[in-house]
């Protein structure tokens, strides 16, 4: 295998499990002292910066002369949980594929991020070249969150997976609790008793509408619409009781243009006399599809592919939108593969290599 491949292959090896997520999961403290000690290796400044305990992010630098611009590249080194995969930190290679937990989301764009870095440590670029490897995307951005209040940059690349293909824009999400209330008593007594739970049915036919307006509502020309729908719902004390309360758990996806806001009164609206709480957000991505950065990118990747990349938006939320929103203009370039979050995860080893060719040759213009 080739030193991307086998980097690679030792990124797998380390159990990165979100613990937020999996309770007693690893959490990233190794990973990140792994790719700090790698990095410095290879002539960066690099560091371990501790977000919270057992959380980490690995930060590292190839200080530029001067006068030149930087260049942030940017990738979670975090996983979801191991659930019926058997040997889930063996890296196994097949046809081209190495497959293990974390391989396609997204240790490959890790690896990529790092072997493209490294070739232009010692480059003698004007701007500074800055890795970021960061915690926790897969839960709250903790780690991106702390990147973007510590970092500035003139220009991001996050290497989520992409299909080599130049992503500059995806959904974001609100995350809201609705809740309505009855009168707990006998179930032989209806008098007494009010039913929370079936007062929570109109807000149910409530949303089933709401996402049929989203629906036919007008797209956004890379990401389609908006949606909603119920996640979880839970309520009642017993049989034989009347329930007092009902709460339902919402996801609302949300396009550019989007608020918050906007949100959260639609979801009143259709729960008049319920107690709606928004609990959690994470807003929608966009850049411009000539900003410099992107147009840096992707005739990059003509060159290394040999084709033109398609523009593309992505369903998911990465930890672009929170690079975005601290005003470093960000793309989204990454390698091919499969299987987030399931059982059967590869990740296309020539893709990662390629991947890492595009930002060796972005930072070596960009930074110039």
């Amino acid at each position: 295998m080739s030193e991307t491949a086998d980097l690679l292959a030792r990124l797998i090896e380390i159990d990165s499990i979100n613990p937020a997520l999996v309770p007693g999961g690893a959490g990233e403290a190794e990973i990140a002292a792994f790719c700090a000690g790698w990095l410095a290796g290879r002539g960066f400044e690099a560091r371990v910066d501790e977000v919270a305990p057992g959380r980490a992010n690995a930060v590292a630098v190839a200080r530029g002369a001067g006068r030149g611009r930087s260049l942030l590249l940017c990738a979670h080194t975090d996983t979801v949980g191991v659930e019926g995969m058997q040997t889930p930190f063996d890296p196994r290679v097949e046809d081209g594929r190495m497959h293990g937990r974390g391989s396609f989301d997204m240790k490959g764009g890790v690896a990529a991020v790092m072997a493209g870095a490294a070739a232009v440590a010692d480059a003698g670029l004007r701007g500074d070249v800055i890795v970021a490897l960061v915690c926790d995307e897969e839960h709250e951005s903790i780690g991106a969150e702390r990147l973007a209040a510590e970092i500035q940059a003139d220009a991001a690349i996050v290497t989520e997976p992409t299909e080599l293909e130049v992503c500059v824009a995806h959904k974001g999400f609100v995350w809201l609790d609705v809740e309505t209330a009855g009168v707990a008593a006998h179930g032989s007594r209806p008098d007494l008793g009010v039913d929370a739970i079936a007062a929570m049915g109109e807000v149910l036919v409530g949303l089933s509408q709401l996402g049929a307006r989203l629906a036919g509502s007008r797209p956004h020309p890379l990401l389609g619409t908006g949606s909603v729908h119920a996640s979880l719902i839970e309520g009642g004390q017993e049989l034989s009781s009347y329930p007092e309360r009902c709460l339902v758990r919402i996801e609302r996806r949300t396009v550019p243009g989007e608020t918050p806001a906007d949100v959260e009164a639609q979801i009143v609206e259709i729960a008049a006399g319920a107690d709606v709480r928004s609990t959690f957000e994470r807003a929608p991505f966009e850049v411009a599809s000539d900003a410099p950065i992107v147009d840096a990118v992707r005739r990059h990747a003509v060159a290394v592919l040999g084709r033109e990349p398609a523009t593309i938006g992505h369903a998911a939320w990465m930890d672009a939108a929170v690079l975005s929103a601290a005003g470093i203009p960000t793309v989204v370039f990454g390698p091919a593969g499969a299987g987030a979050h399931a059982v059967e995860e590869w990740v296309d080893l020539d893709s990662v290599e390629r991947c890492a060719q595009v930002l060796e040759a972005v930072a070596r213009e960009w930074c110039a």
